[in-house]
């Protein structure tokens, strides 16, 4: 059986199995999450379920991959922001804390040779980084760290738009002889897989920040290992498309906050799962409809590895240009 294969359905069987387990443990250690006026669940519920997603991982993660240095120290960067966000889940840690805690995470990775040296230039040639390699490396980590966490507002959310993703990248990677890359991923895909079993609505556990980072950081440190395997900024623009919901729904909420003169990490209600609600969409219909946007977009990300250059930079164009005027319709930008 292909090695992907196997990652897959291990992580999956495992995360499936152990997040019951986890729930209890949740609510032992007292990682709970408690309704408030700006979430849409109304009892208490426990968080901290990407702890299953992350053994799921890791168990499918250290069995079928070859362990070499830059694997090593994704995975250990990989650990590292898991535990902070179990910290966090249990003791809600501010903003300052957690975002060095994941700049050092970020940084793990990095002092394992996984970073960014140049990028493909479309009219040819490359742009050398040189002394910013390390910065922009860690910048573009800690930054899709961030955006899966504020997309973790409804019940299979989070997990859906990622475990999508994680599957447009396999399919790539694939298709590029990646098999690295394709099976780190896949063993990502199967734990989150195996987790939707109990998080989509209605929810029975949510992934907390543990599941949340975890996911944002992975998606991002493979993205930066398959450029670095195959010397093309493509490996990092197909995961960004994958996740462009997320990515653009924190654009949004920056433009929003700061058009508004609020604070840009003040959190609201102008989210697009938000406005879907209020749109008169359930909770289930939201979700399904947000996965339908994320695969378009992923079909759009296996489409751009088919063409070069300046044609890939203009479809990327209009499909930015589609999602700002649909987010403009639904109110995006207003102060809710």
């Amino acid at each position: 059986m292909k090695p992907y294969l196997v990652a897959l359905g291990l992580s999956l069987v495992i995360s499936w199995i152990l997040t019951p387990a986890v729930k209890k443990l949740a609510f032992h250690l007292g990682a709970v999450d408690r309704p408030n006026a700006r979430k849409v669940h109304h009892r208490i519920m426990p968080r901290m379920g990407g702890l299953a997603i992350f053994i799921g991982f890791m168990t499918a993660a250290l069995t079928t991959l070859e362990l070499t240095t830059d694997v090593i120290g994704i995975l250990l960067g990989g650990a590292a922001i898991a535990a902070v966000g179990m910290v966090d889940d249990m003791i809600q840690l501010s903003a300052k804390v957690k975002l060095v805690g994941q700049i050092v995470a970020a940084l793990i990775p990095v002092l394992f040779g996984v970073r960014i040296e140049w990028l493909n230039n479309p009219w040819g040639g490359y742009f050398y980084l040189d002394y910013l390699s390390v910065p922009f490396t860690v910048f573009l980590i800690v930054s899709l760290t961030n955006v899966v966490n504020l997309i973790d507002g409804l019940d299979g959310l989070a997990a859906g738009v990622s475990a999508i993703a994680s599957v447009t990248v396999i399919m790539v990677a694939l298709q590029q002889g990646m098999y690295p890359v394709a099976i780190m991923t896949a063993s990502l895909a199967g734990a989150i897989i195996g987790f939707i079993r109990y998080n989509f609505n209605p929810a029975t556990i949510f992934m907390g920040d543990t599941g949340s980072l975890f996911l944002g950081y992975m998606l991002a440190a493979i993205s930066i290992f398959g450029a670095v395997k195959s010397a093309a900024t493509i490996a990092l623009l197909v995961p960004a498309i994958a996740l462009g919901l997320p990515i653009m729904d924190t654009a949004f909420a920056i433009l929003r906050r700061y058009k508004n003169g609020r604070p840009i990490f003040q959190p609201d209600k102008g989210h697009i799962h938000h406005r879907l609600l209020a749109m008169g969409f359930s909770q289930r219909q939201a979700v399904i409809f947000m996965y339908l946007i994320s695969a378009g977009l992923c079909l759009a990300a296996v489409l751009l590895t088919e063409v070069d250059g300046v044609y890939a930079l203009v479809l990327l164009g209009v499909l930015i240009t589609i999602i700002f005027i649909g987010a403009k319709k639904i109110g995006i930008l207003k102060d809710h």
